[in-house]
């Protein structure tokens, strides 16, 4: 227990240059950690039961504000929020901008903690799949970086694999679509932006977790369950510590490494997601979409190669 309350610390220490590291080299670390935090995230909704995945999702907004207010304690983030409030001023149209994509960030985190009690957790984790190759497209659109031929080789068998899915089924499943296609929208629009990535989900819960909150207040019967069953107040607590460093440190994972490495190591959490699902959860999987999944893999695992090329360029 002390060290799930003692990480978020010694992970800022860490990533503040300790053991100076550089900054591709904290951008990786906090990769790694964030998907190892974003698949245990995962399970929440089937300790937490009787809750529903949707009163996970808004204990969890909650308790994601409170965690995050105190990283921000420890980390002088208000004061650096200040300064940001400050430079921005009244540019309207800039926090217009800012604030555009919270309601995806928002959907997002819903569908992550509703989807593994309600059968759609392999579904998801094959958007989870698809999600890197989106930022490759965006990164290659937006910021003009380049990609190498193993880059390319890997992006058309992931589509390889897409379009087999398609044949198959002659659909995606409805989450598998909304994770790879609205996601991508979020860290680049925040990119491109400069907003830094502990302000920018500050910002975002301060404004979904009222509303988080009025849900459970007025629609929900939450509050009794916890008097009944104490143990949910100690999940909701790790709850709120759990999402608030994870996300902290996939966002500032997406500032500090190039998005073609960024969207290699995104692919650990759809793994992690996809094992989870399968072997915890019980969820089927059709014989027929293992050809679809062995493409997708084959994607990955090329960009994995790629990834660790580029690091070993690096390090000599």
């Amino acid at each position: 227990m002390k060290f799930l309350f003692t990480f978020p610390i010694d992970t800022m220490r860490f990533l503040q240059g300790r053991l100076n590291m550089t900054d591709f080299s904290k951008g990786l670390v906090a990769a790694l950690a964030s998907n190892l935090l974003f698949s245990m995230l995962f399970l929440y909704g089937t300790w937490m039961r009787p809750m529903t995945g949707t009163e996970v999702f808004a204990w969890r907004m909650v308790a994601m504000l409170v965690a995050i207010c105190v990283l921000m304690g420890m980390s002088d983030g208000w004061k650096a929020a200040g300064q940001f409030v400050r430079e921005t001023g009244r540019n309207w149209k800039r926090w217009f901008l800012i604030m555009l994509p919270t309601p995806v960030f928002a959907s997002q985190l819903w569908l992550f903690v509703w989807s593994p009690v309600n059968g759609e957790g392999v579904n998801v984790a094959m958007g989870y799949f698809l999600f890197p190759l989106a930022m490759l497209a965006c990164g290659r659109i937006w910021f003009k970086e380049t990609l190498n031929r193993l880059q390319i080789v890997a992006v058309v068998s992931a589509c390889l694999g897409v379009a087999w899915e398609l044949v198959r089924s002659g659909a995606f499943s409805w989450a598998t679509v909304w994770v790879f296609g609205t996601y991508p929208i979020y860290y680049l629009v925040r990119r491109k932006l400069g907003v830094p990535a502990l302000i920018g989900l500050t910002f975002d819960l301060l404004v979904i977790a009222p509303c988080a909150l009025f849900y459970i207040l007025t629609q929900t019967d939450t509050i009794n369950l916890i008097a009944s069953t104490p143990k949910l107040i100690g999940f909701i607590v790790l709850l709120g510590i759990n999402s608030a460093v994870a996300m902290h440190l996939n966002l500032k994972a997406s500032q500090l490494l190039p998005i073609a490495v960024f969207g290699m190591l995104s692919y650990l959490e759809p793994v992690l997601l996809f094992i989870i699902s399968i072997a915890w959860l019980g969820e089927p999987l059709e014989s027929g979409a293992l050809i679809s999944y062995g493409f997708i893999w084959l994607g990955l695992s090329l960009m994995m190669v790629n990834g660790w090329l580029a690091m070993k360029r690096r390090v000599v």
